[in-house]
This record gives structure tokens, sequence and C-alpha cells, in this order.
């Protein structure tokens, strides 16, 4: 890795399970960033959070992370407390912004850390962004996917993301939004300039690795089973 090059590692939707959590920090390599894009628990709270990242925060010195639909709201309170929350907030990494917000959209069958209507997620995200510099190298972490990707497309095919969030990605144009919570929605798209990423549930092996270098980034969704390979 040379100097200017930032690694990132980003796994979503956990819900309790640490299942292939030390295979990744084994295989994964020199980490700069590791990122937790929500559900770290399934209906639990700050303990269970901490237990689940105990880990990678004695192996990664940067840890970040948001909570989902599915933490307990004091999930949140117990990130903000450690000082690992992006939800409405950011945090600056050798010039590059990292920022985010938590928790979903109505779920059908209600979960417990919920935003009531889309727009919300949108000022939340124009709070953490204030004062940034427009065109500051810029990575997005959201629990919710942007609207019309395929990181956010359900089984039955509808697109079930959040408008306000792609709408945040077209005005900022972050290099990366790093996603989760449909857990079928894996893959990588683009929204203009930014690159959209949901590897889907660590339990299924997936991860995203990213790249920044200069200003430019790299994103694939590897498997915790080859990342020593590559």
């Amino acid at each position: 890795m040379g100097p200017k090059t930032m690694r990132i590692v980003s796994v979503t939707d956990l819900h309790g399970s640490v299942q292939n959590m030390e295979t990744l920090l084994n295989r994964a390599g020199s980490v700069d960033v590791f990122l937790f894009t929500g559900d770290l628990t399934q209906f639990g709270g700050a303990d269970d959070a901490r237990r689940l990242l105990a880990d990678t925060r004695a192996r990664v010195h940067h840890v970040w992370a948001v909570a989902g639909n599915c933490d307990l709201p004091e999930v949140n309170d117990w990130l903000e407390e450690e000082g690992l929350s992006l939800h409405g907030r950011r945090e600056v990494l050798a010039g590059v912004t990292f920022l985010g917000v938590g928790k979903s959209l109505p779920c059908p069958g209600r979960t417990p850390n919920e935003i009531s209507r889309d727009e919300v997620f949108g000022s939340v995200l124009r709070e953490a962004a204030e004062g940034v510099e427009p065109g500051a190298p810029m990575v997005l972490v959201s629990h919710q996917p942007p609207w019309d990707t395929v990181t956010d497309r359900a089984f039955h095919g509808s697109h079930v993301g959040s408008q306000a969030i792609r709408s945040f990605i077209e005005t900022w144009k972050p290099l990366a939004c790093f996603c989760g919570h449909i857990h079928e929605g894996q893959g990588v798209d683009r929204i203009g300039p930014t690159c959209v990423a949901n590897p889907g549930p660590l339990r299924e092996g997936k991860f995203v690795w990213a790249e920044i270098k200069e200003g430019h980034i790299r994103v694939e969704i590897r498997s915790v089973h080859k990342a020593a390979e590559e």
C-alpha cells in the first residue's frame, strides 16, 4: 500500500452474529477504516453491540458505524458515547470525510429503529455535511440504500430505498455510498460518479473492499473465503 492509499472494509447486517468476522479480520490484511452499516444486533442493545464490535476495535484503529432498524435505539446512543457513530455526524481522515445516517424507513413487520418519513434522511445528512467544502472527498455510510439502484431492489422486484438519500448523493457526489438493509440487494451500482455498494449480510461471507488513492476510489464486493488471495 502506497502512503496515499486508504484501505476500507465495510460490512452490514450482522444481526447479532459474528460469523465470518474472525476470518475477515485475519485475512483482510492492513485496513485503515472499518465501517459497519447497520443492523449490528437482532433487536439487541448496547451490550450486544459492544460484544460484536470488540475484536474489530482491538485490531483496527478507525472503526465507525451507524445503527440499523433492527438495533434498539440505545445502540446509537452507545455508538455516540464511544465515538463510533456516523449518524448525523462526520469524521475526517486524511482529507476524506466520512458521514452517515442509520435507521430505516418503516418496514412491513415494524422494527424498533425506524425513521417515519423519507425526507428525514435528507435533514440528518444535511446536518452532517454542514460546513464540508463542496467537492471534498466524501464517503457516505447508510443503512438504508438509496432509491433506484441494484442495492435497494427487494425480492418482489420493487425499489425500496430512500429518495432523500439518493438526492443527497446527486447533490454532494460522494466517492461512494456503503449501505445494507435489503439483504437481497447485493451488488455494486452507480449514481453519477458515486459508487453504491451493498455486500449483503456478513453471514453470507461478503464484504466491501475499497481503496482511495489521490481522490479516486476502487470498490469491490469480496468473499471472506477469498480475501487472502486478493
